[in-house]
C-alpha cells in the first residue's frame, strides 16, 4: 500500500489573506516564502480525529484545529498576549504528551500550541 509521507499543507479560507499571512508571520514567526513554502523544524505530528460535537476547536463550526509545536509555551503565549492576540487563559498538561495553550486568528481559527514533554 502506498502511505502518505507527511503533512504537505494546509490552507485557510480568509476575508483578508494578506493581513491573515501577516498575522502568523509577525504573532507566531511563521517565516513563509512568497508561496507559501515553509520549512518546519522536525518533530512529531499528531493525526486525531474527535467527535462532531467536541468543543475542544472552540466554534462548532470550525471542522479542523491546526497545532503547531513550540520549544517554550509560556514564552510563546507572553509574546501573542504582547501582540494584542485572542490567547485563551487555561492551559493543559499532559503527563507524558506536553503543555498545551490556544490562541484565536483574527479569522476566528483556534489554534492549539503544544511544547511536547
Amino acid at each position: 500500500m502506498e502511505r502518505v509521507l507527511g503533512i504537505g499543507g494546509y490552507f485557510l479560507r480568509a476575508t483578508d489573506p494578506a493581513a491573515l499571512n501577516a498575522w502568523y508571520r509577525d504573532c507566531l514567526g511563521l517565516d513563509a516564502d512568497e508561496n507559501g513554502l515553509w520549512r518546519q523544524g522536525a518533530g512529531p505530528t499528531v493525526f486525531a480525529t474527535f467527535e462532531s460535537d467536541t468543543d475542544y476547536f472552540g466554534s462548532r463550526a470550525q471542522r479542523t484545529m491546526l497545532n503547531f509545536r513550540v520549544g517554550d509555551l509560556d514564552a510563546m503565549l507572553a509574546q501573542l498576549r504582547a501582540k494584542g492576540a485572542d490567547v485563551a487563559e487555561e492551559t493543559q498538561d499532559m503527563e507524558g504528551v506536553g503543555r498545551f495553550g490556544w490562541v484565536t486568528d483574527p479569522e476566528g481559527n483556534r489554534i492549539e500550541l503544544w511544547q511536547p514533554a
